[in-house]
């Protein structure tokens, strides 16, 4: 398989500008669900997370919650591979090993974790399961089992510790050519304040609640500073005032 990688609380309505829909990235078009991740600078390690819905493509965006927080890479954020465009001068581009989450809009892939879920394309963790992180190798940003790749290529094991207890994949596009970063996740926290190798993390429960909003096809994952959500309004509803625990 390969990696490209809720509770209604209360409701907000947010209308589309009368921009063109072919303006939008091309996976925010027809999408109903999404989650929002914004942050106020490319080297923040905090963001906040929003889940938003909407009845049909290009319809008002209503907001499911009040933001929540959640916690980036160690170093940040970097743009992803196909979209540094939306970033201005000076902004990282991600590259393998940055401890930077990559920027973008992105598909999810299959949730997962240690135990079994009745969950539809669920991907149950064996104590030999790894995602590759070593972009020599062709099965670089892919997950499959040790015994599959050579002992000498990187691999992280995802069975090894407490974070990867449920998950869910990002569907992040990046390959042996581009080396621009591999096995991105969401995944439990260690604490609000703990940075992160490059995925998303959140507390475990709002991990579960991800699992099952990103059940509908075509749940959207957008990862942005709140700079290039404003020019996205047309697909987006707008940016959080202030990303929470942001520094």
């Amino acid at each position: 398989m390969r990696l490209f990688s809720v509770l209604m609380t209360s409701w907000a309505f947010f209308i589309p500008s009368a921009l063109h829909a072919q303006n939008c990235p091309a996976l925010l078009e027809n999408t109903r669900r999404l989650v929002l991740v914004t942050f106020g600078t490319m080297s923040s390690s905090t963001a906040a997370l929003r889940l938003f819905e909407r009845a049909h493509a290009g319809g008002a965006w209503r907001l499911l919650q009040p933001a929540e927080p959640a916690v980036l890479g160690v170093n940040g954020a970097a743009w992803g591979h196909g979209f540094h465009h939306l970033g201005g001068p000076g902004d990282a581009v991600k590259r393998e090993g940055d401890k930077r989450t990559p920027a973008g809009i992105f598909a999810f892939g299959p949730p997962f974790g240690f135990a079994p879920s009745a969950l539809p394309r669920y991907l149950q963790l064996k104590p030999d399961t790894v995602c590759v992180d070593d972009p020599t190798s062709s099965a670089y940003n892919t997950i499959t089992s040790h015994h599959n790749v050579s002992q000498r290529v990187s691999v992280e094991s995802m069975h090894a510790g407490p974070l990867y207890r449920r998950g869910l994949v990002v569907r992040y596009p990046t390959d042996t050519a581009t080396r621009a970063g591999s096995c991105i996740f969401i995944h439990v926290w260690k604490s609000p304040t703990s940075g992160t190798a490059g995925c998303i993390a959140l507390p475990e429960a709002r991990v579960a609640a991800l699992q099952t909003f990103a059940r509908q096809p075509g749940a959207v994952l957008a990862v942005l500073p709140e700079t290039a959500v404003e020019p996205l309004t047309q697909c987006l509803p707008p940016a959080a005032k202030k990303p929470m625990g942001d520094s």
